[in-house]
């Protein structure tokens, strides 16, 4: 059977293995190996007895009811069933996890009896205080259940089990308030800590990106339903909690800055939570602050973030297994559809049940976040004979969905450069922005399909992203329809080359000790500049270090570059130590300091200027000894002729004898 064959593993069918024949599927996991079950409908059940026999990690899972048989045309998608079932069993490795514990210490802010009535029925469950802001008319309550204070947040920090908050109009109720409550002399600078925020107070959020931040709930006041949320949510925040890091970072490779010098900000431009900060040459991302969006590891072009949930390698293998299937099971015009589970699953459920369902040759991925996707992923799947894709986001994206179209922009200008573009010029990497199923049917039917790669790719990646997305460039490049030698790109790609005015370039190689990924280097044998493309990430670092000004951006891809060693920018003679005979520097740079001072800078004039020229000629450590040996200082200046005094000028007219005439 070509699913059987095309998935590589051994093919069991079943009318009700959730049921009278889950007998069958505890026989499966006796064997010791992976099992995949091609229905989600029962998961929890086969979780549970997967779970009794030990073997919960064995187990994965594919929908191709929903996602393949449930379609108008499902007599022909037994190439996307095996794609579906090869796909499932790539298990990517789990990511790490950070604990936040939360002890219930609950600040409730707003303006009014609202926040007073909330912290009330939370009391019972939360170490509760009430912080009013220029509250007006508050009814005093019967009874002091809890603190309610007065006072306005100026800034606040932090994340669930670790919250501060910089108050000022501080004060306490006066314990003699009678109609309404009434408040002290207030101060500011106070510091609030505590574990959950509930804001009630119908303002501006505390944070950016606040329904993501983890700890902090907001609602309308005015909005019963909303508060009542608000409540219960915040109610259950006791205790401690597992995050997943979400992205892995290695500060060696920050092409943030160098010797204070701003590079890149890419991470900085679209971190949607403040999770991302400087420090120093390299940023730092607070894993209990980062909500996972992944845009930052989209992004770099480092590689220093990357994002784990799964890495980018464990990714690639899972399409490059997908499209093998689906080529070997005899499927063609393959379209991957990489979406979201908490989004896109409801989307493709519904049109199955209640429209045509998706299309034979439309390959649904799901992924933690769309935004975490970055250029080589749709570099490989067109290296692997894909011939579109499809990212499914909101109509309202709760994520910045701006770099992600930067992404599929760059995406699509290289594969039609490559050409694999269709005829009509329909883009090859698009994005779906819709939450209607119908509207995403009409959006994977509207368009032609581009043209695949003749021979498809086969590569299997590993190791870091950086080396990822190099890889997966080289093999679409390789696949390619109409390979090109070069594919110009707009400014502010993370890829290009470097322009160089070498007459005017000193060798000072400075540009070489600033660049963050070693694109740029030097010899140790002689003096020399080289520039390796492939490694070049547009930071523009040398740009602003380079003393001459004689390096400029060029964003492009060129393949032929990438394919090839560092390559020599400039290289001159050396300079021989006149003492010792060891290089030092280059003969031009030497000449030229020499021309400049030689008799025109007092320093180096007359006899003992000629020694200090010689000086210059020798490398550091025959210059010291020659100062130590020699006794002289080459700081010491010609002697000065000492100031004349009214005694000196009587003196001189009494030796000339003019009798001051």
């Amino acid at each position: 059977m070509a699913i059987g064959k095309a998935c590589g593993g051994r093919l069991q069918t079943a009318e009700q293995l959730c049921g009278r024949e889950i007998g069958r599927f505890g026989e499966a996991l006796a064997q010791g190996g992976p099992v995949t079950v091609s229905c989600t409908l029962q998961a929890p059940l086969f979780t549970d007895v997967a779970a009794e026999a030990g073997a919960d990690a064995l187990v994965t899972y594919a929908n191709i009811r929903e996602t393949a048989g449930w379609s108008s045309n499902s007599a022909e998608a037994a190439p996307k069933i095996a794609a579906l079932l090869a796909a499932a069993a790539e298990v990517a490795p789990a990511p790490g996890t950070v604990a936040m514990v939360s002890q219930g210490v609950a600040l409730i802010l707003g303006r009014d009896e609202v926040a007073i009535e909330a912290g009330r029925r939370l009391a019972d469950h939360l170490d509760v205080t009430v912080l009013l802001s220029r509250p007006r008319d508050v009814a005093v309550p019967r009874r002091h259940e809890f603190p309610i204070l007065q006072g306005s947040v100026v800034s606040a920090i932090g994340h669930l089990g670790a919250f501060s908050l910089r108050i000022d109009d501080y004060a306490v109720p006066s314990p003699s308030s009678r109609r309404s409550l009434e408040f002290g002399p207030s101060r500011n600078g106070a510091t609030s800590t505590c574990d959950v925020v509930l804001d009630l107070t119908g303002g501006m959020p505390l944070f950016p990106a606040h329904d993501l931040r983890s700890g902090y709930v907001r609602a309308d006041p005015g909005d019963p339903a909303s508060v009542e949320r608000a409540i219960f949510t915040i109610s259950h925040l006791v205790g401690e909690f597992e995050k997943a890091r979400f992205v892995d970072f290695q500060a060696d490779l920050c092409a943030h800055s160098r010797s204070r010098i701003t590079g890149c900000t890419r991470c900085l431009d679209v971190c949607p939570t403040g999770a991302i900060a400087p420090a120093g040459d390299h940023v730092t991302i607070d894993p209990y602050i980062c909500a996972g969006c992944g845009s930052c590891a989209s992004v770099c072009p480092t590689g220093a973030a990357a994002y784990a949930l799964p890495p980018a390698d464990a990714l690639m293998r899972r399409l490059r297994t997908l499209m093998r299937a689906y080529h070997e099971a005899g499927g063609r015009n393959g379209v991957v559809l990489l979406h979201d589970a908490e989004h896109g699953e409801p989307l493709i459920e519904a049109l199955a049940r209640y429209g045509d369902g998706l299309p034979a040759n439309v390959l649904p991925v799901a992924v933690n976040e769309v935004t975490q996707l970055g250029p080589e992923a749709a570099a490989a799947l067109l290296a692997y004979g894909a011939v579109g894709v499809r990212l499914l986001v909101r109509d309202r994206p709760k994520h910045d969905i701006a770099p992600l179209r930067r992404m599929a922009t760059l995406a699509d200008t290289l594969g039609k450069a490559l050409g694999y573009g269709a005829a009509d010029g329909s883009p090859l990497v698009a994005l779906i922005e819709t939450d209607d199923p119908d509207m995403l049917a009409t959006a994977l039917s509207s368009g032609t399909v581009g043209t695949p790669a003749p021979i498809p790719a086969a590569f299997m990646p590993v190791g870091p992203k950086r080396h990822v997305l190099q890889f997966a460039f080289r093999e679409m490049h390789v696949a390619a329809p109409a390979p090109v030698a070069l594919v110009p790109l707009e400014g502010g790609a993370p890829f290009g080359g470097l322009d160089f005015r070498t007459e005017d370039c000193t060798l000072c190689l400075a540009c070489v000790g600033t660049c963050p990924t070693h694109a740029l280097s030097d010899s140790q044998d002689r003096p020399l500049l080289a520039f390796e493309e492939s490694l070049c990430v547009q930071c523009g670092l040398c740009v602003a270090t380079c003393p001459e000004n004689v390096i400029t951006l060029k964003p492009q891809v060129d393949f032929a570059a990438w394919s090839q060693p560092r390559r020599i920018v400039k290289e001159e003679e050396p300079f021989d130590c006149v003492s010792c005979g060891k290089p030092f520097g280059t003969r031009s740079t030497i000449e030229r300091v020499i021309e400049k001072l030689h008799g025109r800078h007092w320093m180096f004039r007359g006899s003992a200027g000629e020694s200090r020229i010689r000086t210059l000629m020798m490398c550091d450590t025959c210059r010291v000894e020659a100062v130590v040996n020699e006794a002289f200082d080459p700081h010491t200046v010609p002697e000065r002729s000492k100031p004349l005094t009214s005694e000196d000028y009587f003196r001189a007219r009494e030796t000339r004898g003019d009798g001051g005439a």
